[in-house]
């Protein structure tokens, strides 16, 4: 487990791992720290099979209040280069930033956003690449980037339409207003909303540790199988899940849930593999 971060700080709980946005003073703004940590921590966490289910919080009053002004002065001193190199330099940017939310989704670890005060800007980039997004009465959301004059492109517009209406989507996106956790719980982007930020993080960790105790193999292949009918059709999705069971539907998980129902216990299910290169 990496000990040498600088914006966030990493904890075990057992097979569930929490990771903290940790700036508190300055709303836990997203640096450039804060782009190249949560990647390579994920693709770490992801490779290790002992862990089976991933928090992500913030410290202090706000879960996060978006890009820090010290990224956004890389984009501005990149826009100021020759046309062709800086638009070159300005995508290949975007799409680095873009990674560190897409490591979210593809990350065999079913992750669950724990949001309380602010979420702002790349804060619901953030938690659209999340699996699940629990929220205290406190918390605000905003698709802020329309206030600066310019277009989310960190996944907020490419993931929210498959969660939320388009249409309010839309709504969101051209005003940027605050909306409340009982309006994202209402349109089944938030899926439940808690007393407050201790309560939203006790919440997120039970339900971490609920999914956690189940067969880690089954997990991966709920995800994988949902994301996968997200973005193709039934039967494609049909197709997938019949691939995908044919080589993973096992005798061991199967026969441990069964034993353990029979005898009226919690059922124990070996971790995942480890793979020899990946950490």
């Amino acid at each position: 487990m990496k000990t040498d971060l600088q914006f966030f700080t990493l904890a075990r709980e057992g097979a569930v791992a929490k990771l903290v946005m940790n700036r508190p003073d300055k709303a836990n703004g997203m640096t450039p720290e804060f782009w190249a940590e949560l990647p390579q921590i994920v693709r770490e966490l992801d490779a290790d099979p002992t862990v089976r289910t991933l928090v992500i919080a913030g410290a202090g009053r706000h879960f996060t209040g978006g890009m820090d002004l010290a990224s956004f002065q890389q984009i501005m001193h990149l826009v100021q280069k020759e046309p062709g190199r800086a638009a070159f330099a300005l995508r290949q940017l975007i799409l680095t930033l873009q990674d560190s939310f897409n490591a979210l989704e593809a990350s065999r670890l079913p992750v669950i956003a724990a949001v309380h005060g602010a979420c702002i800007g790349g804060g619901i980039d953030m938690i659209s690449a999340c699996d699940l997004r629990l929220a205290s009465k406190d918390a605000t959301f905003s698709i802020e980037e329309i206030h600066i004059g310019m277009t989310a492109d960190v996944g907020t517009l490419q993931r929210l339409p498959k969660l939320i209406a388009p249409g309010i989507v839309k709504e969101l996106a051209y005003t940027g207003r605050r909306f409340s956790p009982e309006e994202a719980r209402s349109w089944g982007f938030v899926n439940e909303v808690c007393a407050d930020a201790e309560a939203v993080q006790a919440r997120a960790m039970e339900l971490a540790h609920e999914i956690a105790d189940k067969s880690p193999l089954a997990i991966s292949g709920i995800k994988q199988a949902v994301d996968y009918a997200r973005d193709h059709t039934v039967r494609d999705g049909l197709e997938q899940i019949a691939t995908w069971n044919a080589g993973m539907l096992r005798p061991e998980d199967l026969t441990a849930a069964l034993q353990a129902r029979m005898a009226k216990k919690a059922a124990v299910f070996a971790d995942l593999e480890k793979v020899a290169g990946l950490g």
